[in-house]
């Protein structure tokens, strides 16, 4: 459709509004199925906004609700498909094509609607890969937001967990689109305005509060020793040898280790003051005693999190805050931040032999985050230090052109559980790509983008692999009892070891006795909280005290 044939359609769309419900920007919120007949068309693009955090479950329900008959055919696109109603919509005949970055509590579903033909799917982007196509071709005709406060002008106050709302509501409002907001209160003066009203079609008072999931609080009491080990082995054969100073980690339990170690086997190490200073990180509890420890100066947010709305008002120093003293995150700006960061590390469902990995499995679309971005060796980057060089000097020894190297490091258990092994031969996004029809491999994070592997039978680094058969034995050499470890070469593994390719335990010094629960600077929940001096909030379900 033509920029003025939009613009038009714009027009038309709001002035059938303004005759049902009168002028102003204020929709009833029990009119909302009927509103959104109103302002759909057959074949809008429709951005929802649901991420891994905060879920525009209102409007999502009653999308649900609209009539097949008036609105079909809808392009719906939505960072992370976590709500069923996401779905319905494709069962009830009311959307055809998604577009999408993650999709984690409803991947199994979407992988049975995909095998059914019911979902097409226009591709499995990263975060920021789908917010840049929003200004570009997927330009938005409706965007489905949320907001904490509005007023009647269309003002908003996004929350802490403004994430991914300015992209959205940018892309649409600049692009001839309908933005309509549910806000969980509508209010006559905001303690902030995130977005200014002149980019909002519309608002709704919800009936309740938007759904805000808990996704980085993670309790150190179900920390392992095993886990314990993987972070000492990670931080003592990476952190301590390269010194990454800005760093990103992932949200699972793996770097939380690593977060509450800082404290007591970081300082041990000599790493305060010399790495692990600036972070692009949500405000992970799980940091609060490296904070308190003074290893950090800045975090950079992505979103938020329940329950330290409290102690992150109490650290100007350390997290972006407005002048009212609440969190201002960006997914967009965190993103980049993490991009052009040291150090990435995270974890996946599988990896193949050449280091390959991914989250999407044969009848599990999990999608990828922002894991590809955060987890790719950015060739772009043209700024210096110490780790970047240092990783570069490895990866690029006897090149003729020096150049530095970002450490994109994947830490993971040899088996998910008792018979799912992480290593496999073949990754299953194979089967997915025939399933789902993509004309490639849905790959999390290539290969020769990952620097080092840690698992609980050693570190690998890729870096100083000089063939693809070093690396696949440097792989095979880490992953333990699996059927890809069972099939390594061992005199060439112990080569690899002997060159320090491949370091155990042993190697880096570290015994068993040396692992201990008793390493972590807060060892449950509880702890968390004495640590911030009584401000850190947990939600209800975290609390055994």
């Amino acid at each position: 459709m033509s920029s003025p044939d939009k613009v038009a359609r714009r027009k038309e769309k709001l002035e059938r509004v303004a005759k049902v419900f009168g002028p102003g920007k204020v929709i009833p919120a029990a009119r909302t199925v009927e509103f959104l007949e109103l302002i759909l068309s057959p074949g809008d693009r429709v951005v929802h906004e649901g991420d891994n955090q905060k879920q525009g479950d209102f409007l999502a329900e009653k999308l649900a609700q609209v009539d097949p008959k008036k609105v079909n055919g809808l392009k719906l696109a939505v960072s992370c498909i976590g709500l069923p109603e996401h779905l319905d919509l494709f069962e009830n005949g009311i959307a055809e094509v998604v577009d999408f970055a993650y999709a984690g509590p409803q991947g199994g579903r979407l992988a049975e609607l995909v095998g059914k033909g019911t979902v097409k799917i226009g591709a499995v982007h990263t975060y920021v890969e789908l917010y840049a196509r929003y200004f570009a071709e997927l330009r938005p005709d409706v965007a489905c937001l949320v907001a904490i406060d509005a007023d009647a002008q269309g003002n908003l106050y996004t929350g802490s967990n403004t994430e991914e709302t300015p992209a959205l509501v940018e892309a649409t409002a600049f692009g001839g689109g309908i933005v309509v907001v549910q806000a969980n209160e509508l209010t006559d003066s905001l303690r902030r305005v995130d977005i200014p009203g002149e980019w909002v079609d519309f608002v709704i008072e919800s009936p309740k509060p938007f759904h805000l999931e808990a996704l980085f609080t993670k309790d150190p009491a179900l920390l392992d020793e095993t886990r314990i080990l993987m972070a000492m082995m990670a931080m003592k054969a990476i952190y301590q040898k390269y010194l990454p100073k800005v760093l990103n980690h992932g949200v699972g339990f793996n770097t939380a280790a690593i977060e509450l170690l800082l404290p007591t086997y970081g300082e041990e190490l000599g790493l305060k003051g010399k790495a692990c200073t600036h972070w692009a990180l949500n405000p992970h509890p799980t940091m609060i005693p490296a904070i308190e420890s003074g290893f950090v100066e800045a975090i950079a947010c992505i979103g938020g999190e329940v329950g330290m709305e409290d102690y992150v008002a109490s650290k100007p120093d350390i997290f972006p805050l407005g002048r009212d003293g609440s969190l201002r995150s960006n997914r967009f700006y965190g993103q980049m931040a993490g991009h052009f960061a040291d150090m990435f590390v995270g974890a996946t469902l599988q990896i193949d032999p050449f280091g390959n990995s991914s989250t999407v499995t044969a009848d599990r679309l999990a999608g990828f985050g922002g894991a590809p971005n955060f987890g790719a060796e950015n060739r772009a980057r043209r700024h210096l230090s110490e780790a970047f060089l240092r990783a570069g000097a490895e990866a690029h020894a006897g090149d003729y052109m020096p150049q530095g190297r970002k450490l994109v490091v994947q830490m993971v258990e040899t088996f998910q559980g008792a018979n799912k092994p992480t290593f496999v031969e073949r990754l299953e996004a194979w089967d997915a790509m025939k399933t789902a029809g993509f004309e490639v491999p849905p790959v999390m994070i290539y290969g020769d983008d990952v620097s080092h592997i840690v698992t609980e039978e050693g570190v690998a680094n890729l870096l100083l692999c000089r063939t693809m058969e070093e690396r696949e034995q440097a792989v095979r050499g880490v992953a333990g009892f699996t059927p890809v470890g069972l099939k390594r070469d061992h005199a060439m593994v112990a080569s690899l070891r002997d060159r320090g390719v491949i370091q155990r335990a042993e190697d880096l010094g570290i015994r068993k006795s040396d692992v201990s629960r008793d390493r972590l600077a807060a060892r449950n929940i509880h702890d968390l909280v004495r640590w911030s001096g009584g401000l850190y909030n947990p939600p209800s379900r975290f609390r055994n005290w």
